[in-house]
């Protein structure tokens, strides 16, 4: 492969990081608009998706360019197929981003049922998971790939956490709660189901680098 070949794959490097970066804000900036029950910045979370969406058709389109002008073999055809199921996850996470964005419209002019402490966690598990498997895939390093598969567990033990105060120390206690319960619950599973993408993509990385299937085989890891 030619040198220009290389440099567009620089570039689709360069416009999945500028993606991923996106993505992650987006995660940011919704569960600031829930600390905050903000509706401006949930709405701009909203409105930022189409962004996301534009930038995945793009990455797409220029995946497929790739593979059809220059029959890439081996590593660099993996490179090129991975990247374009990394592109469909980071949409996946937008999506989840938005889908928190607009719980917080739900509740935004309630109080809070009560201090918000393990969301904020989850939130902040699931960013550094979203943002070390991005990392992975850039640097082709699948012992960071491991380590957002591993951080994995974490995240789900924690989303089961705050499902259950809430369903038992709340709404089972008092089901009036249940409106500003409800949005929270699915906030946490939002947030949950992002770490799962982060972990898709994790699992993506170890093929594209080893050709090796780790996907349902943690003895591989």
């Amino acid at each position: 492969m030619g040198k220009h070949f290389h440099e567009e794959l620089q570039e689709l490097n360069d416009d999945i990081l500028k993606m991923g970066t996106l993505v992650e804000e987006m995660i940011a900036s919704s569960i600031t608009a829930l600390k905050n029950r903000d509706s401006k910045i949930a709405q701009f979370v909203i409105d930022g998706d189409r962004l996301v969406d534009d930038m995945e058709l793009s990455i797409d389109e220029k995946c497929l360019d790739l593979i059809a002008r220059h029959q890439p073999m081996a590593v660099d055809l993996r490179f090129i197929t991975t990247g374009m199921r990394l592109n469909g996850e980071l949409e996946r996470v937008a999506d989840l981003a938005v889908d928190i964005s607009q719980r917080v419209m739900e509740i935004a002019d309630k109080p809070l049922l009560k201090p918000l402490v393990d969301i904020p966690r989850l939130a902040l598990i699931a960013q550094k998971m979203v943002r070390t498997a991005i990392d992975s895939f850039i640097s082709r390093d699948i012992t960071l790939a491991r380590t957002v598969i591993l951080m994995d567990s974490e995240a789900d033990m924690l989303k089961r956490s705050i499902q259950n105060e809430l369903i038992y120390e709340y709404i089972v206690k008092d089901g009036s709660v249940a409106p500003r319960a409800v949005p929270l619950i699915l906030v946490a599973r939002h947030l949950e189901r992002a770490c799962d993408h982060a972990t898709y993509i994790a699992e993506d990385v170890i093929y594209m680098v080893k050709a090796e299937v780790v996907k349902h085989h943690p003895e591989r890891l």
